[in-house]
């Protein structure tokens, strides 16, 4: 993985998030950066830019910032190189397995409430389009 170190902007650009999202993110403990620099500017690392891309995928699905530290926290753990105990690695696996389905959850709520979206343009469509007079 690349260890090169990215300032917030290069991050913002990449994650398409604001700077001042970004530092939200920091301030709530979310997302921290790897380092700083001598001059005291935040430096990144991919980790942190996946951290932020799973916060942007949550976040329109409706997740709250909890949720985001529960299953960031999960994954952390999964990921950490540890042996955990079974119990534990299980329940780590459960929660993810959790966010799972409720994030198919949404996403089939948001299909349906597009679907909807999409039929009501369509009768705006119908109804400002011209007949021709018979």
């Amino acid at each position: 993985m690349d260890s090169r170190h990215m300032q917030i902007g290069e991050v913002s650009e990449r994650t398409e998030l604001s700077l001042r999202t970004i530092r939200h993110y920091e301030e709530t403990g979310l997302v921290v950066p790897s380092a700083r620099s001598q001059g005291g500017f935040r430096l990144y690392v991919e980790a942190d830019v996946a951290r932020l891309m799973v916060i942007r995928r949550m976040k329109p699905l409706g997740f709250t910032l909890d949720q985001m530290r529960e299953l960031l926290d999960a994954t952390d753990r999964l990921d950490s190189g540890d042996e955990l105990p079974a119990g534990e690695r299980e329940e780590c696996l459960d929660r993810v397995r959790g966010f799972e389905q409720a994030a198919a959850e949404r996403v089939a709520d948001l299909r349906t409430q597009l679907a909807r979206a999409e039929e009501f343009a369509a009768t705006l469509r119908e109804r400002l389009t011209p007949t021709p007079a018979t």
